[in-house]
């Protein structure tokens, strides 16, 4: 009964999203966004896999069309046209992800010269690493469901642009560092300060790529993002933040398992500091807060995250020979069950029609249905 109840609820999330930005029915002028996006294939494939409809899957895959011809090209008000990758029509059709895809944001991107300001920053394009993960990792779950290679060569194509252009050697040598965000063409950073998670997700999705992708070697790419993942601090009272890094341990897991996995020891770094972040997060008492001073997709990137709990734990149970039987590994992922209670409150609150009247939501429209449709439906955004 709860699943056809969530099936319902899922189905009148993405449909509306749908409508909201000009998937269904096809607008010319679509409103996308990478990150938002990166969910919604998931949630179209999940939809398809629980139904058998046949419509969902189609959508994810007009999605995937769209993305790549609005985001994979550059804006309406740029003097440059094409591919932002540069490509011939026809090349770039063929390689849509080689100049890697714009976040969608609503201003242009700052020029070469132009000053800082931060508060702007926020509302400008360009490309953010951490999205284009989000999308490397949709794309090849669209492999694994239509069994078609297509799309994760694509995944492989944009991990490869993505690490050439957002990684680098700072002049005074040393280990490599990345990039938080670059320009449209890749050409020069807009914000040159390197993202928390950035390299853990980088190592994990690539693995996840190497993986699925048979005669593809993302070997070096993957020693690369080790390297700049030593020594970084994880841990965050963010809630989106932790939610990611459930999310990648869940896949460090599952990779390992499949034998896919290089630094399997950089689990229990994940592990411990998605634990302080939780403790921190449930002591602070943001979840007792009115609608207005919530932000809910950061709160339902941690409901995802704890979804996906209870399948990490009875893999690190599962498989004793990798993950020790009764030892660390278990440990905190027993400890992380705790936990898992806050996904229903935080997705009970956003389901209730009142809260998403809220400003907050209203801000923030597309986003927080996405993300609300694959908290409750998150098995194929969690898979591997």
């Amino acid at each position: 009964m709860a699943q056809s109840l969530n099936t319902t609820t899922v189905r009148d999330l993405m449909i509306e999203f749908a409508g909201q930005t000009g998937l269904l029915p096809p607008r010319a002028r679509p409103r996308r966004y990478l990150w938002t996006d990166a969910y919604a294939v998931c949630n179209y494939l999940e939809l398809f896999r629980w139904t058998g409809d046949r419509t969902c899957r189609d959508l994810a895959l007009a999605l995937v069309d769209q993305v790549h011809h609005t985001l994979g090209r550059h804006r309406d008000d740029d003097p440059r046209g094409g591919w932002i990758s540069g490509l011939p029509e026809a090349e770039g059709e063929a390689h849509p992800t080689r100049g890697g895809l714009r976040i969608g944001k609503p201003l242009p991107e700052r020029r070469p010269g132009e000053p800082l300001d931060e508060r702007l920053e926020w509302d400008r394009d360009g490309q953010y690493y951490h999205y284009l993960t989000k999308w490397m990792h949709a794309l090849n779950r669209v492999s694994r469901v239509t069994g078609d290679p297509t799309y994760t060569r694509w995944a492989v194509e944009l991990a490869e642009a993505a690490h050439a252009a957002f990684t680098y050697t700072p002049p005074s040598g040393g280990r490599k560092r990345m990039h938080w965000k670059m320009s449209i063409d890749l050409s020069y950073p807009l914000v040159p300060a390197m993202g928390q998670h950035d390299p853990l997700d980088g190592l994990v999705t690539y693995s996840e790529l190497q993986a699925t992708a048979g005669g593809t070697d993302l070997s070096p790419v993957i020693t690369d993002m080790a390297g700049i993942c030593r020594g970084v601090n994880l841990a965050t009272d963010d809630p989106l933040g932790i939610g990611g890094l459930l999310f990648d341990a869940g896949r460090i897991v599952h990779l390992t398992i499949r034998d896919g996995f290089l630094y399997p020891d950089l689990l229990d770094s994940v592990l411990d500091s998605a634990l302080a972040g939780l403790a921190r997060f449930a002591g602070s008492g943001s979840l007792r807060y009115p609608a207005d001073y919530r932000l809910a997709f950061r709160e339902l990137g941690l409901a995802i995250g704890l979804e996906g709990v209870p399948g990490l734990l009875e893999a690190v149970r599962e498989n004793p020979d990798l993950f020790g039987r009764g030892g660390g590994r278990e440990r905190r992922a027993e400890a992380l069950m705790e936990y898992v209670p806050l996904a229903d409150a935080i997705e009970g609150f956003w389901m209730d029609d009142g809260n998403r009247k809220a400003d907050t939501w209203l801000q923030n429209p597309e986003i927080n249905t996405v993300m609300l449709a694959t908290s409750l439906a998150p098995g194929e955004f969690l898979a591997v």
